[in-house]
């Protein structure tokens, strides 16, 4: 597809989400034509004065060419929301992303995907059961998708590579910005079994705002999302609520009454999120 060096070009327009690409492609038809418009043109395609300003600005500063020659130098790819590759549960949610890049592989069997997320300080039970239930849905051909985070988006994501399962690690920045730093080597053997994602340029931070929105990713790539420990105000609360806007099942490992890392996890099953116990109260 010619054009996606223009998609990935408008890309770099931070302000430029989903609505605005909508409006460019319902107005230009293609890409090229809205890299290429004036302001005027891109009011009139419904884009604001400093959103138009922005556009421009950018075109000075990119080369789509040279865009596309930096991604290949890192060995990234990247689709569109019209590619055959592009994730078809991702590209129902509300606000999917205009561009994904990604490193690795992003097959059809991944569509059977169960999001796995929780605290970054699980407990020892916590530990075990996040790895035992992620194993057990690995062999059942289930790609695991998580956020790489420490705790148990890692279990998670070591569970399923220890059982020759795929994963898919989500990212908050670009792919050029892995976080934190010593999942280094755990990205790179996600992207060998699965894939390592993100919406974000090359060179974007992992900014805290990014966070909250990239973890509705994390539940859009999936059939459902499955929450083994979370505090009251563990970020998993974000996952589960993008969960439940995308009309996604959510199931949760329950914990002890005394335990804090339990307390979102016991509230949501109140709620009537799935009790989980092993892997085939989510199959």
């Amino acid at each position: 597809m010619d054009d996606i060096k223009f998609w990935v070009a408008l890309n770099r327009v931070p302000q430029l989400g989903t609505v605005r690409f909508r409006r460019l492609e319902t107005y230009f038809k293609q890409l090229e034509n809205a890299w290429g418009a004036t302001p005027v043109q891109l009011k009139e395609a419904g884009i604001e004065d400093r959103v138009a300003r922005e556009i421009v600005r950018i075109r000075g500063e990119v080369s789509p060419d040279g865009e596309m020659e930096r991604l290949s130098r890192e060995g990234v790819q990247t689709v569109n929301w019209h590619h055959p590759d592009y994730p078809p549960r991702l590209k129902e949610i509300a606000d999917p992303p205009p561009v994904l890049y990604y490193k690795g592989s992003i097959l059809p069997q991944d569509e059977r995907a169960v999001a796995v997320v929780g605290t970054r300080g699980p407990t020892a039970y916590g530990r075990e059961a996040a790895a035992a239930i992620t194993k057990d849905l690995a062999r059942n051909e289930i790609t695991i998708v998580s956020g790489l985070a420490r705790g148990i988006d890692a279990i998670a994501h070591r569970a399923a590579l220890e059982a020759g399962g795929r994963t898919i690690a989500v990212l908050a920045g670009g792919l050029d910005k892995v976080y934190p730093k010593e999942h280094t080597k755990l990205a790179q053997q996600a992207q060998e079994q699965g894939a390592v994602v993100s919406e974000y340029p090359l060179g974007v931070q992992p900014l805290p705002k990014n966070f909250p929105r990239r973890n509705r990713l994390i539940s859009g790539m999936s059939l459902g999302t499955l929450v083994v420990e979370a505090g009251e105000a563990s970020g998993a609360k974000w996952t589960v609520q993008h969960a439940l806007e995308q009309n996604r099942e959510v199931f949760c490992v329950p914990g002890s009454i005394f335990s804090p890392v339990s307390r979102l996890t016991n509230h949501l099953i109140q709620e009537g999120a799935k009790l989980v116990s092993n892997c085939t109260d989510v199959l």
